[in-house]
């Protein structure tokens, strides 16, 4: 009984109390990105945590659990113990469109976890091989109505997948959607002229566009990257109501003392104001996302609802 007592006056100090986390963290931090390495994600909580390694002199890990479309990882955080010692690296497409795409998924995308704070958004790009026949949005539109026209992804109900069937919406177009196991084996594709095109993460193929071995179309943002200005809008070509900059964050499991997840937010929002991070997130594509944990909240019940119009019209749907 005693013990019981201890437990529940722990939480609730926890809880409420603000002095709960001015010590944290006292022990190496987990950072789990449910992709592989190389990704957005995984680029961008590699900045995040060596800088948080910095302020905290204490170990800040990156622990790479890929896998269902980045359920497993997902899975693995919520079923973490609740002290803010294991930390989920989650963006759009599994957070908010997983919910949707997945008959059944073993955790509540929003029950479960605790948002702790943004750290991003950036912008998708659609590429295409250098000897394409299209260079810009108009001339692939126009082609598109002559001749039957491919687009890659990283398999069904993906991000990239999806922006293809808004893309398909707001141009009146067919694009024929080809899906891959991944987004690497999509790209050999297109390279070799088997497919078209992709709509995939700026930070992707950066190198790849600034090497000339990808032709960029267009970004899906409506604004221009601070990283690729010469590179238009998809807005820009007419489809003004075209704007997808998908976010990034980092999640706590549900159940986290709040007083530990303002000491996550406050700290990590000094970090995304530090002029180096700035620069680093920009090298990749992307610009510094601050919120506090309940507008974080608010944004992924929205884009929830969202993405299950977008999901729905494209009939992808994963058992």
């Amino acid at each position: 009984m005693q013990k019981l007592i201890f437990i529940f006056f722990t939480f609730i100090v926890g809880s409420f109390n603000p002095l709960y986390a001015q010590d944290f963290p006292t022990k190496p931090v987990k950072i789990v990105v449910p992709q592989t390495p190389g990704g957005a994600s995984d680029a961008l909580a590699r900045i995040v945590a060596q800088k948080l390694n910095e302020k905290w002199q204490q170990p800040v890990v990156i622990e790479n659990r890929a896998g269902a479309g980045g359920n497993v990882g997902m899975e693995f955080v919520a079923q973490s113990p609740a002290d803010g010692y294991t930390l989920l690296m989650s963006y759009v497409g599994s957070h908010a469109i997983n919910a949707s795409l997945y008959k059944k998924l073993p955790f509540d995308p929003e029950r479960d976890f605790a948002p702790v704070a943004t750290l991003a958004t950036l912008p998708f790009v659609l590429v295409t091989s250098p000897d394409a026949h299209f260079k810009t949005i108009q001339e692939l539109t126009d082609l598109a109505r002559q001749k039957p026209l491919t687009f890659g992804s990283a398999g069904n109900g993906s991000v990239n997948h999806l922006l293809g069937v808004m893309f398909n919406a707001a141009a009146g177009t067919k694009l024929e959607h080809i899906p891959y196991k991944g987004a690497a084996p999509a790209m050999q594709d297109l390279m070799s002229g088997q497919i078209n095109m992709v709509f995939t993460s700026l930070p992707s193929v950066a190198g790849s566009i600034k090497s000339g071995t990808l032709r960029p179309i267009a970004v899906t943002s409506a604004q221009r990257s601070s990283a690729f200005p010469n590179i238009p809008t998809i807005s820009e070509a007419g489809f003004k109501d075209f704007d997808v900059s998908p976010w990034f964050g980092l999640f706590a499991p549900s159940k986290t003392p709040s007083s530990v997840v303002k000491k996550l937010n406050h700290d990590i929002e000094e970090i995304l104001k530090n002029k180096e991070i700035i620069e680093k997130f920009n090298a990749q594509g992307a610009d510094p996302f601050i919120t506090q944990p309940n507008e974080f909240a608010n944004i992924l019940r929205k884009d929830i609802i969202k993405w299950r119009e977008v999901v729905k019209a494209s009939g992808a749907q994963i058992d």
